[in-house]
């Protein structure tokens, strides 16, 4: 049967207050950059489009009222077909026109008959041949379209010479009987106000990218800075818990051991006081064993935990594990099996290691009914090896699992004070898992037990 046969939720692998700030920085850095980026991408957007109806709409109104008096010359002069009749005009030109003052640049010209036909070409500046005129601006596609409605326009692309042109056409109609009598159509280059815009868009991007790293840099170190005082106030609540923890076992272990010299003469005692006594034990245990998962945590988390690596046979430590919690399981009535596995070395702490499993069964035995089981495997792939541990349990529904790395959190509260379990044992279990480059990772589902897989790395961990 497949380790995880449900999904599985891994815990989490890094020192809590290393982690905790890490990520609280990250965050801080990603939500500042890309607030920076949606402002630029905004304010770009907003200068690239303004900058590009400046550059383009002088153009296409000059383009524009150029056709619709090229349409009115032609509506009053039918017989020159846009200077493809007779008269004064006959000269393959079509009727004349002139650029605006303030812009006196090359003009093209077309004129399409009823058909979509090329009648004629021409440019605005004298002394220019209509063969100037560039193919790609004579195609007839913009006319047929006009023909069909009133006017159209679109850009074209004339190639080297005059680039990006914008052209609009206009359908002429008698102003008598209102019958088509052709196209006129009027289009100019665009390509240097399309030189600039796209020497504008690559300013933008370029100083737009340039700013979005710089800032991003100055927001991951300002991130950093403004954490320090926090990452203070963590670092100082981490050793006052240290050393509380180590103050409190003192005089909690001298509590322990004069009520358990005064219960030696129970037989003197009245029976209420020798009931108070044995609460004192009870309660002055539970409290030296908090005491001394606290310093543990407190001293993992700062790193400060002395472990002796050494040459580890895990199926030695999970032999030495299952004779160990052998009375509480039968008591219990819980078998402990040692699954089929090989001997396999680690380079590790074998008394964290112990301690680690430990934790593990014996949350296994507690949670699992009368008859049930609970079995520890060993294995290795590559780099890796693992301890894992299965039990037959009640297993723990999946809104727990989430919350399963808290400290202090326990899904049975009333279950887990009545077996003494403080919420801590999976936090330590993490912290020499981690302490070996290695995870912890939590499969379960409700009616069907519990996996717990810690891996730890072989060659010890990372340097």
């Amino acid at each position: 049967m497949p380790a995880f046969p449900w999904p599985r939720r891994s815990v989490v692998d890094d020192q809590p207050g290393a982690a905790l700030f890490r990520g609280l920085r990250l965050k801080l850095t990603l939500w500042y950059s890309g607030v920076l980026a949606i402002s630029l991408i905004v304010v770009g957007v907003v200068l690239y489009l303004t900058l590009q109806h400046y550059l383009l709409q002088p153009i296409t109104s000059d383009v524009s009222n150029q056709a619709q008096q090229m349409a009115q010359q032609w509506q009053h002069n039918p017989p020159f077909a846009c200077g493809g009749g007779n008269g004064p005009h006959s000269d393959g030109h079509p009727p004349p026109f002139t650029a605006t003052e303030t812009s006196p640049v090359l003009v093209y010209v077309a004129c399409y008959d009823t058909n979509g036909k090329l009648i004629s070409t021409g440019v605005s500046q004298p002394g220019m041949p209509s063969t100037d005129v560039p193919a790609s601006f004579k195609t007839a596609d913009l006319a047929k379209s006009a023909l069909t409605g009133s006017s159209a326009s679109d850009q074209v692309d004339a190639g080297r010479g005059a680039g990006a042109i914008y052209r609009e056409a206009v359908a002429v109609r008698d102003p008598g009987s209102g019958s088509l009598l052709g196209v006129v159509q009027v289009g100019r280059s665009i390509q240097e106000q399309l030189d600039a815009l796209a020497l504008v868009r690559l300013l933008l991007l370029v100083l737009g990218g340039a700013s979005l790293v710089v800032a991003t840099i100055g927001g991951s170190l300002l991130a950093r800075r403004a954490l320090v005082p926090a990452h203070l106030a963590f670092k100082r609540q981490r050793d006052f818990i240290a050393d509380a923890s180590h103050e409190l076992r003192t005089p909690l272990t001298l509590l322990r051991a004069d009520a358990e010299v005064l219960l030696r003469g129970r037989d003197r005692m009245a029976p209420d006081d020798a009931e108070l006594l044995d609460d004192i034990v009870i309660e002055t245990s539970r409290m030296d064993h908090l005491a001394s998962h606290l310093l543990m945590l407190a001293r993992l988390d700062a790193g400060q935990l002395h472990l002796e690596y050494e040459a580890v046979d895990l199926h030695d430590v999970a032999t030495t594990v299952a004779q160990r919690v052998a009375s509480l399981a039968a008591e219990r009535d819980v078998q402990v099996d040692i699954g089929h596995s090989s001997p396999v070395r680690v380079l590790g702490d074998r008394l964290a290691l112990e301690q680690a499993l430990l934790i593990l069964v014996d949350n296994a035995i507690k949670y699992t009914p009368a008859g049930g089981a609970v079995t520890i495997s060993v294995s290795s792939a590559g780099e890796t090896a693992s301890l894992e541990v299965s039990d037959t349990g009640v297993g723990i529904d999946p809104e727990h699992l989430p919350r399963l790395s808290e400290r202090f959190y326990r899904v049975d509260r009333a279950r887990a004070r009545e077996s003494g379990g403080v919420g801590l044992g999976l936090s330590i279990a993490r912290g020499i898992a981690r302490a070996h480059g290695g995870t912890l990772q939590i499969g379960s589902q409700p009616g069907q037990g519990t996996t717990v897989r810690l891996t730890v790395s072989t060659g010890g961990p990372p340097r």
